[in-house]
């Protein structure tokens, strides 16, 4: 065996190989979290959009009362679902790239390990930071999207308080008509 098969064998069986692959690992790992987490999300905006249809249908069919009332809310709803959806996209995107970044560095580490200098060890470290600023991009579009779901509870607690108001005014008319 020569000198270079040697310094080959040494360099893939070192435990430096591993250490250096495990940062990305545990990025990869969060990616995987917050993939999961966020196909959740994606999950409930297409059940509420799927409840709003079904009140849009009682609304046409005339079973509901206060059409007008609830036909507004429930554009106003269905815009805020569909920019909630939107940016749960993006942010999907994202974080497959991100994923995808990750592991092409810890792939890039293994292969600069084993077979690079310290004249390429920037690429593992560059592929890493770009996966980085993808999993940030992800962050910032879940923490935008969060307000929109705010926005969401929010004015659907504003319409059950307007239709509370409306059922104590009926039964105030009924008690009066008595």
């Amino acid at each position: 065996m020569n000198i270079h098969d040697k310094e080959l064998l040494d360099a893939l069986s070192s435990s430096r190989i591993l250490t250096s692959m495990i940062t990305p690992a545990v990025l990869i790992s969060a990616c995987g979290t917050l993939i999961f987490s966020t196909s959740a999300r994606l999950g409930r905006i297409f059940d509420r959009v799927n409840v709003m249809k079904g009140e849009v249908e009682d609304i046409v069919e005339g079973k509901i009362s206060y059409p007008e009332e609830r036909l507004l809310h429930l554009r106003d709803q269905i815009q805020l679902q569909r920019r909630r959806a939107t940016l749960i996209q993006k942010a999907m995107m994202s974080l497959y790239t991100s994923t995808a970044l990750f592991i092409a560095s810890s792939l890039a580490i293994a292969v600069n390990v084993a077979y690079g200098s310290a004249d390429s060890a920037w690429i593992p470290t560059l592929i890493a930071l770009t996966g980085g600023l993808f999993l940030f991009a992800a962050s910032a579009l879940l923490l935008y999207e969060s307000r929109f779901n705010l926005r969401f509870v929010s004015r659907s607690i504003d319409f059950i308080e307007f239709l509370e108001k409306k059922a104590e005014e009926r039964e105030k008319e009924k008690t009066v008509e008595r």
